[in-house]
């Protein structure tokens, strides 16, 4: 499994995110990749619709369709509907258990390691 928090510089939920992801993780080993994104054209080859946006192999869990690419600030809500910076430690194991179950939509699409997803 693959983790990628793309962020905007200085961005006061990424590292929110990264303890929230720590602890959803229970003690499993994975790798945590923070990656900044600074320009629109960025988001857009990442997929990234506001920081922090994670990627579990690639695919956010929490896109909203139709959603714009973007550097701004995102909001999550949770199972009540109040908005906050980062998905909760719930919402994110659940999101980790979904990557376990759910196959790979594109298998053959590149693992990311620093750069964009190119299509």
């Amino acid at each position: 499994m693959r983790i990628t928090i793309l962020t905007v510089p200085d961005c006061p939920n990424a590292p929110v995110v990264r303890d929230r992801l720590t602890a959803a993780l229970d003690g499993r080993e994975v790798g945590i990749e923070l990656v900044e994104v600074s320009g629109e054209g960025d988001a857009a080859r990442w997929g990234m619709t506001g920081s922090p946006t994670v990627l579990i192999d690639g695919t956010d869990p929490f896109a909203i369709s139709g959603a714009p690419p973007s550097v701004s600030c995102r909001l999550y809500r949770d199972a009540e509907g109040r908005a906050d910076g980062a998905p909760s430690v719930q919402a994110l194991r659940e999101a980790l258990a979904g990557a376990h179950r759910i196959p790979s939509p594109n298998p053959s699409r590149p693992q990311l390691g620093g750069q964009p997803p190119t299509s």
